[in-house]
C-alpha cells in the first residue's frame, strides 16, 4: 500500500533541519529547511547530487563560486566537492543524491 506524506511544506524554519525522506541502494532524498541567516556549513556529498529549491532564497557556494537560487531553481554538483548553503530568506530544499 502507498502512503502519502505531508512533510514538505510543514517542516519548521528554526536553524538547520535535515530530514531523510527516502533512502535505498542507489539514491537518498533529504528535505532541508534553513532559517534566514542560518548556514549549512562546509561539507561534501558522497554521490553526485541535485539540489532543488522549494521555497525561499539560498546562497550556494561551491568551488569558490556563489550561486543565488530561489524557488523552483536547481543545481547539480559532483560528489566530493566542498560546498555550503546560507539562507537569504527562510528556505526549504531537496537534496537528491
Amino acid at each position: 500500500m502507498y502512503k502519502i506524506e505531508n512533510t514538505i511544506g510543514t517542516a519548521p524554519f528554526k536553524g538547520l533541519n535535515i530530514k531523510k525522506l527516502e533512502s535505498n541502494d542507489t539514491c537518498d532524498t533529504f528535505l532541508i529547511t534553513l532559517e534566514k541567516g542560518s548556514t549549512f556549513p562546509d561539507h561534501t556529498s558522497p554521490r553526485d547530487a541535485l539540489l532543488v529549491v522549494l521555497e525561499g532564497i539560498i546562497l550556494f557556494t561551491i568551488s569558490s563560486e556563489n550561486y543565488t537560487l530561489q524557488k523552483n531553481q536547481s543545481i547539480n554538483f559532483s560528489a566530493g566537492e566542498k560546498h555550503k548553503v546560507v539562507a537569504i530568506k527562510n528556505a526549504e530544499f531537496l537534496i537528491i543524491r
